[in-house]
């Protein structure tokens, strides 16, 4: 695949407030801008990195999608968005589970404050995720509204073990600061694109 210099690991400077956003992106669409793009104003990022997933453990492989098409579809809707960067960490760093890649992250940049971005559908099942702990206390998150029940992310066992942890909305500026493990959820207006859908209509 012809892939731009944009999919690489990106140089990063010490000071960076850098957002880190994972999916499978199959295919990348306008609702994973809006979530990017509320993400990188809300909480004052530099940089939104999309970390796309080779394959996602937790999902029927028939759902995954060719690696190669779906990068392409992501860095065909960040090519105008200078600071929504397409990296390949995953592959570059050899991990296929987050916490790994995380690691990856923190240990090549250590003068970054990285925050993960996860939109709210996924935290209700976060605590399924390899290492899920280890995570929430590597890294602040941010969590994104997405269409559908907002209380059941609320009510996640994430949300439940880590309440005390929660920052008020308007203190989401200073997320990126707080030493892990610390969480804010974010609402927004919601953006009703969905993969899933896109997938449908293609086919």
């Amino acid at each position: 695949m012809n892939t731009s210099a944009k999919s690489k690991l990106e140089p990063l400077c010490s000071g960076m407030v850098v957002g880190l956003f994972g999916g499978s992106f199959n295919p990348a669409h306008a609702g994973h801008v809006h979530l990017a793009e509320t993400a990188r104003k809300r909480l004052g990022l530099d940089r939104v990195l999309w970390l796309v997933s080779p394959g996602n453990p937790l999902k029927d492989r028939a759902d995954w999608g060719e690696y190669e098409q779906r990068v392409a579809s992501a860095l065909a809707i960040t090519a105008r968005l200078p600071n929504q960067l397409v990296c390949e960490s995953e592959m570059a760093f050899g991990t296929r589970y987050s916490l790994d890649t995380l690691l990856g992250f923190v240990a090549r940049w250590p003068g970054v404050r990285f925050v993960w971005l996860i939109g709210a559908d996924n935290l209700r099942h976060f605590h399924l995720w390899r290492d899920w702990q280890q995570i929430a206390e590597l890294v602040p998150i941010a969590v994104l509204a997405r269409p559908g029940d907002p209380i059941k992310a609320r009510l996640s066992r994430f949300a439940r073990q880590y309440a005390t942890a929660r920052l008020p909305e308007d203190a989401a500026r200073g997320l990126a600061t707080r030493s892990a493990p610390a969480w804010v959820y974010l609402n927004a207006p919601y953006n009703e694109l969905s993969s899933t859908a896109l997938r449908g209509i293609d086919a």
